[in-house]
């Protein structure tokens, strides 16, 4: 029998592969192994929201359907965030920057470890170097190839390792920030390489507080190029790290729920889940 955790990490990239067929409890828990009310009882457990309230969540158009109380500003976020805990904050993360030569010479000579770790988001990919976690990125139809192609790509010379028993730390703790724990003052160390425009925005990003929305326009004022807002969706979309670095709550300022990269399904997931 497979683990409990597992089973709900499988049933969540079920539901965001296929949440438009509006699947049926009876069938989500056959699927699982389960039967009906048990299965109920641990997906809400597990995820905060019954099957059927998730897909609810799912079918919303706009960020202001999904969150109670959004921001457009990342003055307005920024401020919410250090009076709750139910943020994702820099204080939980040190970014280190992977070297130039590191990545100039595509990662020949290095070595990352990866492994997938299950979570009531999903299956999750999460890769690290010696120095700290590099990569991060979701199953996609319920596969890890697009996660491991984005990932080889980034470093087509560098020596892949897989091993879950390896990143089940990181990926405990992966959560536990995204829930808004701080993790008794421990950080979790990133090694990421980007330009410091790429690496500016990023750590904008690092400080919006779940629950809160920012549009692109709002993140290109904060970060003084209010007209550069196509660059600064170019950086979002860079993030090598989902999650960790919140990119999915970036918004359009019309408040559609797209320009995800890993897909509007998923990006209305951790909404949802995070205004619940």
């Amino acid at each position: 029998m497979k683990p409990a955790d597992q089973i709900i990490a499988e049933s969540i990239d079920y539901l965001v592969s296929h949440y438009e067929e509006a699947p049926g409890l009876d069938y989500l828990a056959n699927r699982a192994g389960y039967e009906a009310t048990y299965f109920q009882k641990l997906f809400k457990d597990k995820v905060g929201l019954s099957p059927r309230q998730l897909i609810g969540f799912m079918h919303m158009k706009q960020a202001g359907e999904l969150l109670g109380r959004g921001s457009t500003t990342l003055a307005a976020a920024y401020e919410a965030g250090l009076s709750g805990n139910g943020r994702l904050h820099d204080l939980c993360v040190t970014c280190a920057g992977m070297t130039p030569g590191n990545m100039a010479r595509r990662g020949k000579g290095l070595v990352i470890a990866y492994g997938l770790y299950a979570a009531h988001i999903g299956t999750i990919l999460i890769a690290k170097t010696p120095i700290g976690v590099c990569y991060l990125g979701f199953l996609m139809e319920e596969s890890a190839n697009e996660c491991m192609a984005r990932m080889t790509h980034n470093w087509p010379l560098a020596e892949f390792i897989r091993d879950d028993t390896a990143i089940a730390g990181e990926g405990q703790q992966i959560l536990d920030i995204w829930r808004g724990k701080d993790g008794a003052g421990t950080k979790l160390p990133l090694d990421l390489y980007g330009t410091n425009f790429q690496l500016q925005i990023w750590q904008a990003l690092l400080r919006i507080p779940a629950g809160h929305t920012v549009t692109y326009q709002g993140l290109a004022a904060h970060t003084g190029r209010p007209k550069a807002s196509r660059a600064v969706g170019n950086a979002v979309g860079a993030n090598p790290v989902a999650l960790l670095i919140p990119c999915h709550r970036v918004i359009r300022a019309t408040g559609i729920i797209d320009n995800y990269g890993w897909g509007s399904p998923r990006k209305k997931l951790l909404l949802g889940l995070e205004s619940a």
